[in-house]
C-alpha cells in the first residue's frame, strides 16, 4: 500500500502542477513556484510578509529559481513558471 508522504512528497511535484505562460492566472493553492524566465506575479495571496509585516501581493522571481510557501490564486503578467499544488 502506498501512502501519501506529507509535505516533502508535495514539493517533489506529486501532486501535479500548473505551467503558466505570458499574462494568466493558477487558480488553486500551491506549495512550490518554479520560474523559467523572468517571472513577475502582479497579484497572489500568500503566507509572505514586507519587512513592514503587510502582506505581499507582487514578486518578480528570477529565471532558474525556486520559491516556496503558501500561495493562492496567483496571477502573473509576464514570464514562464510552474506552479505545485499544494
Amino acid at each position: 500500500m502506498c501512502m501519501a508522504r506529507g509535505d516533502s512528497y508535495q514539493l517533489q511535484g506529486q501532486q501535479g502542477g500548473v505551467y503558466l505562460s505570458g499574462a494568466q492566472i493558477a487558480t488553486g493553492s500551491f506549495r512550490n513556484i518554479v520560474a523559467l524566465t523572468q517571472t513577475t506575479i502582479s497579484a497572489m495571496t500568500s503566507n509572505f510578509v514586507n519587512d513592514s509585516g503587510g502582506a505581499v501581493t507582487a514578486l518578480v522571481i528570477p529565471a532558474g529559481i525556486a520559491v516556496g510557501g503558501q500561495f493562492k490564486n496567483v496571477t502573473i503578467s509576464s514570464g514562464t513558471a510552474i506552479f505545485y499544488y499544494a
